[in-house]
């Protein structure tokens, strides 16, 4: 299988172009290449795809062979691929995943005007996040602490949570898949391998949850690290930040615009209010190209 290992802020995955390649069962390969220690070494495995409704379909598994919806740096590395390596000549592509299509735009680097470039930074349409509990989805006892915004949308927002006899005040939002936003006096300090597992697989989560603890730097840059589901802790999360940074502008925080700190670099979120999108953008990064038996 010929391959191609990107990451996006350090949140690396194996892809595979599936319109030269066939993968007949994805989960147990997204195992074996994910080890670090015995396969390539990765957060998962991504596949490129036609699709009948998009330019591409991206289809995504995590290191324990899961399947997930979304991921949002893995997105950026597809958008990279598809044009770094020839698939189109287009700068803005729509992709189909398991969260819905999403809209992605190309900076392209060129050498001189004759250069085709390659993309160095990739703004992608997010989409609305997703508030609803049952659509998050999470799962509170105390219906009465759910709150309603001017709007009338209900949302987990500062909902009291008992974690490992903590507690936390947490905001619930989803971009295709399920997080779970708790802020925290320092991330650096924070015991994330042992509270990260506690959120991801807490009762009130029916799907599991991606668990982001947040550090308020001032009101245009926050700091996060995350706890993916199926992955543990890796050093970006796409949708994560997405969702922690509507968790702050929620919760009142930050701006509309803020700048995000993670582990494995900075990505830069917009929730356009008056149209409801939220816009990332972020870099991507061929790391190299390969070929493996399986």
């Amino acid at each position: 299988m010929k391959f191609t290992k990107m990451e996006g802020l350090g949140n690396d995955y194996v892809y595979v172009n599936c319109f030269a390649e066939t993968i007949d069962n994805p989960s147990e390969i997204a195992v074996k290449v994910s080890d670090r220690h015995f396969g390539i070494g990765s957060d998962g495995l991504i596949l490129i795809k036609p699709s009948d409704v998009a330019d591409f379909t991206m289809e995504m598994y995590n290191a324990d062979g899961s399947q997930s919806e979304m991921c949002g740096n893995g997105i950026r590395c597809v958008g990279k691929y598809v044009y770094d390596y020839g698939l189109t000549d287009k700068t803005e592509v729509a992709i189909e995943t398991l969260a819905g299509i999403k809209y992605l735009k190309f900076d392209i680097e060129k050498k001189d005007a004759n250069d085709r470039g390659k993309v160095k930074l990739v703004t992608v349409n997010m989409g609305a996040p997703i508030l609803t509990p049952s659509e998050v989805p999470v799962e509170v006892s105390d219906k009465s602490k759910i709150q309603t915004l001017p709007n009338g949308q209900e949302l987990v927002l500062n909902y009291p949570l008992e974690v490992d006899g903590t507690n936390y005040d947490i905001t619930c939002v989803s971009m295709g898949n399920p997080h779970c936003i708790s802020f925290v006096d320092s991330v650096d300090d924070f015991p994330l391998e042992k509270i990260g597992p506690m959120f991801e697989n807490n009762t009130i989560f029916p799907r599991r949850v991606n668990a982001e603890f947040v550090e308020i730097v001032n009101r245009n840059y926050v700091k996060m690290r995350v706890w993916e589901r199926g992955t543990g802790e890796t050093l970006a999360c796409g949708t994560g930040t997405c969702a922690t940074a509507v968790a702050c502008m929620l919760n009142n925080y930050t701006e509309d615009t803020v700048t995000v700190k993670l582990l494995g670099g900075e990505l830069i979120i917009r929730w356009d209010k008056d149209n409801n999108l939220i816009y990332m953008t972020g870099p991507a990064t061929t790391v190299f190209d390969g070929e493996i038996d399986l």
